[in-house]
């Protein structure tokens, strides 16, 4: 089976395009249009970019884009550079781990937005119970008619009548 460098150079070739021309269509950069027909890998720093230009030059070459994937893959598994590393734990799903997701996906500005209206609110009925307790406890409603007395005299007034 030909490689990933055979199989897209090939279709270069067939399409009777230039590496140029290539160049131009994807915005990948002559070099690395080079490279990857080389199977040169070591010239990228990591194998995200392998993957994406590989993807992007089958993909306008409208070569098998899967097929060319699993054989890229298969063949960055085989270099020592690029070969994945083993996790360095294991991935365990606690509840701290759930509680930072559901952090994560929170709409804060909205959140922010949610606990001023929450404030005002709160503010709002305060000021209202307060005001209710102030009218409560000076009410004149049930007092019994009262004589005015001044303070500086001893005459006393009658009330109005109502």
């Amino acid at each position: 089976m030909p490689t990933v460098a055979e199989q897209l150079r090939a279709g270069r070739e067939a399409k009777n395009l230039t590496i140029p021309q290539v160049a131009e269509a994807t915005k990948i950069r002559t070099d690395h249009i080079r490279a990857l027909e080389e199977g040169n890998f070591n010239m990228f720093s990591a194998p995200v970019y392998i993957r994406g230009f590989v993807r992007n030059y089958a993909t306008h070459l409208k070569l098998a884009v899967p097929q060319i994937m699993a054989a890229l893959d298969a063949e960055l598994g085989r270099t020592v550079k690029f070969k994945e590393p083993p996790p360095l734990v294991k991935e365990s799903k606690t509840a701290l781990d759930h509680l930072m997701y559901w952090l994560a996906r929170l709409n804060w500005r909205m959140g922010v937005v949610g606990i001023v209206a929450l404030g005002i609110l709160l503010v709002i009925l305060l000021a209202g119970l307060a005001w209710r307790h102030h009218l409560r406890g000076h009410s004149t409603v049930n007092l019994p008619p009262a004589v005015y007395q001044s303070t500086n005299s001893s005459e006393t007034l009658p009330l109005p009548k109502r």
